[in-house]
């Protein structure tokens, strides 16, 4: 498949984005079928929340419409018409563009006129292509893990994985291989705001583009959100799976301080909840269950509790009359602070249950596990 849009392609699009081009564009739109009076629509879209926005409206006539404007640099838009299923994804530039709407199948209309738009349809339809073949996967795979072959099911296994990461990649991939290009800067900005990747991959890959670019107006406002999403970003990087959790110290039931790295075992739970939350109680019977079953191999459970709360007349006898009457016989701490417990804040805890799971270097290896999963991820761990 190919992997690398053509010299020709690039071309193009390079002239397309041109400062010297035009300063407006013109959008002369042919709709057969379509009745007269029928509303067309140019909206921008937020791909993070998925909400459509208008940016001018035209109406069929005679099975025509048409679209004046300016834009100071290409942008995407989407256009829609009433009583035609869909959407249409558009790069428009400062140009004399031509769209013929199939109402049958609007993602099948015909556009001409935009460059930069032919590129982008060139880097959609390598997506789509590599994306069927990672779904022609899935069958195979499928059939794989019915098989008493266990190099085979792995084999398998590995593949489709690392296909989907490739898949997920495939936008970022593009970027590094066209960093000089207009339509790179559009197409990181989508993934910045679907938050398909990591915002650190984000943040490399821009860092990574042509300097022309990140000057750009656009290029200026996205490396801006880059910059803020990146600072977010940062206050819980300490938390991702493979580093080390870190250590607290917190009150016991009886008032003895103790520390994380005090109660650790072969593998540790360090389990998020309070009396007053019902989907921690109501898993509290699994845990429970897994802890009998796996104590004498080597797994701790360190519960945090986040009463406190101010509905609780006493939030410490609630805490403790939980523990005893779900028979949660592990370790126990908590400031009752609610979700101001410095615990709490340290792991980025703004719901419950929620667990951090721990190998027995005390590193992060899974989070908010629950029922069979929990079970399944410490045994695995105890068998290594």
């Amino acid at each position: 498949m190919k992997r690398i849009l053509t010299i020709a392609i690039i071309g193009l699009l390079l002239v397309g984005c041109k400062e010297d081009n035009r300063t407006d564009y013109v959008i002369n739109g042919k709709a057969e079928g379509v009745y007269n009076g029928v509303r067309v629509y140019l909206k921008t879209l937020d791909f993070k929340t998925a909400r459509e926005r208008i940016i001018d409206t035209a109406i069929v006539m005679n099975e025509k419409f048409s679209f004046q404007g300016a834009l100071e640099y290409p942008e995407l838009r989407f256009l829609t018409v009433n009583s035609v299923a869909g959407r249409l994804s558009i790069l428009i530039e400062n140009n004399d563009i031509d769209i013929n709407i199939n109402k049958d199948n609007i993602s099948t209309s015909s556009i001409t006129g935009s460059a930069i738009h032919k590129a982008f349809q060139d880097y959609e339809a390598e997506f789509f292509e590599f994306q069927k073949e990672v779904k022609a996967i899935i069958p195979e795979y499928r059939k794989s893990q019915n098989s008493t072959n266990k190099q085979y099911k792995d084999s398998l296994t590995d593949v489709l994985q690392k296909s989907k990461e490739e898949l997920t990649l495939f936008p970022i991939n593009y970027i590094k291989r066209n960093n000089t290009d207009y339509l790179s800067l559009i197409i990181l900005e989508q993934e910045v705001d679907k938050g398909t990747n990591n915002i650190k991959i984000c943040k490399e890959t821009f860092e990574n583009l042509d300097k022309k670019l990140k000057n750009y107006p656009m290029g200026n406002k996205l490396g801006l959100k880059i910059n803020d999403l990146n600072q977010i970003y940062l206050r819980t990087a300490h938390l991702e799976v493979g580093n080390l959790a870190p250590d607290f110290k917190a009150p016991t039931p009886n008032g003895k301080i103790v520390s994380l790295n005090e109660l650790k075992g072969k593998v540790t739970i360090i389990d998020f909840w309070a009396a007053w939350c019902g989907p921690c109680r109501r898993e509290n019977p699994n845990v429970v269950r897994v802890y009998e079953k796996y104590h004498d191999k080597g797994l701790e459970i360190i519960g945090v509790s986040l009463d406190g709360q101010s509905r609780q007349q006493n939030p410490k006898k609630a805490w403790l009359d939980a523990i005893e009457k779900d028979k949660l016989t592990w370790n126990h701490v908590s400031n009752l602070k609610y979700f101001n417990d410095p615990i709490a804040k340290l792991y980025n805890i703004t719901a419950i249950p929620a667990t951090y799971i721990l190998d027995s270097e005390g590193k992060i290896v899974a989070t908010n596990l629950r029922g069979k999963a929990l079970e399944l991820k410490v045994k695995e761990l105890l068998s290594k």
